[in-house]
C-alpha cells in the first residue's frame, strides 16, 4: 500500500507472480471500476449472479451458511453502468491458452445479450486476458461478433487480437484501465482507434 501527498492510500496491490494475476482479472477490474468511481468518472459494477438458494444451514444465530442454490438464469455479462452519459456493458474472461481464445467460453446469450446492447447504442466489448502472455486486450463487441458469426473455427488466434484488439495499459491505481479505450475507440474517432 502506497500513501500519497494528497492523504489517499490505494488500495491496489501486485500479485507476485504474472502466472498468478491470471486468476485476479476480476479483482483487478473491481480496483478500477473503484478508481474510476473515487474520481467520479464512470459508475460501472459487476452484475450479481442471479441465484435461488434452496438450504441453508444456521449452526448459529450469526454464521448462516448457504449450502444449496442454483442459477436462476443464465448470467448475461459481468458488468454494467454509466459513462459519459452512455450505457457500458462488457464480459471479463480469462484465456490459458495461449494460442488461441475457444469461442466455448463466450455463451450463444451473451452473444446475443451484447448485440441488443450495440442495437440501442450501449457501449459493448469484452475485457480478455490471455495469462501465459500477461496481456489483456480490450475486444470491441462488433468485431468480436463479425468474426464469430463468419468464423470456421472455434476459437479466436491470438493474432487476431494483435490485429483487431486494444492492448490495455496497467497503471498502478488502475489495473485495468479499459477506459482510456473506449474514450479512443468511441468518443474521440468515431467509433475508429489507430486506424483499426
Amino acid at each position: 500500500m502506497v500513501n500519497y501527498p494528497n492523504g489517499k492510500k490505494s488500495t491496489w496491490t501486485s500479485s507476485v507472480s504474472a502466472g498468478g494475476r491470471g486468476m485476479e482479472l476480476e479483482h483487478e477490474i473491481n480496483l478500477t471500476n473503484q478508481n474510476y468511481l473515487d474520481e467520479d468518472r464512470a459508475v460501472i459494477h459487476k452484475k450479481p449472479t442471479p441465484v435461488t438458494i434452496v438450504k441453508v444451514d444456521y449452526p448459529s444465530r450469526n454464521k448462516a451458511k448457504i449450502t444449496e442454490a442454483y442459477f436462476k438464469t443464465p448470467s448475461t455479462t459481468d458488468y454494467n453502468g454509466i459513462y459519459r452519459g452512455r450505457y457500458i456493458d462488457f464480459e471479463a474472461k480469462e484465456c490459458r491458452v495461449p494460442t488461441s481464445f475457444p469461442l466455448k467460453s463466450i455463451h450463444a446469450h451473451q452473444i446475443r445479450h451484447l448485440e441488443s446492447i450495440i442495437r440501442h447504442g450501449g457501449i459493448a466489448f469484452a475485457i480478455i486476458r490471455f495469462i501465459d502472455f500477461n496481456e489483456t486486450w480490450f475486444v470491441p463487441a462488433d468485431r468480436m461478433i463479425q468474426y464469430i458469426n463468419t468464423a470456421e473455427r472455434s476459437s479466436i488466434p491470438h493474432d487476431w487480437f494483435t490485429e483487431n484488439c486494444f492492448l490495455i495499459r496497467e497503471t498502478y491505481t488502475k489495473p485495468v484501465d479499459y477506459l482510456e479505450i473506449v474514450d479512443r475507440y468511441y468518443f474521440e474517432k468515431g467509433d475508429t482507434a489507430d486506424g483499426k
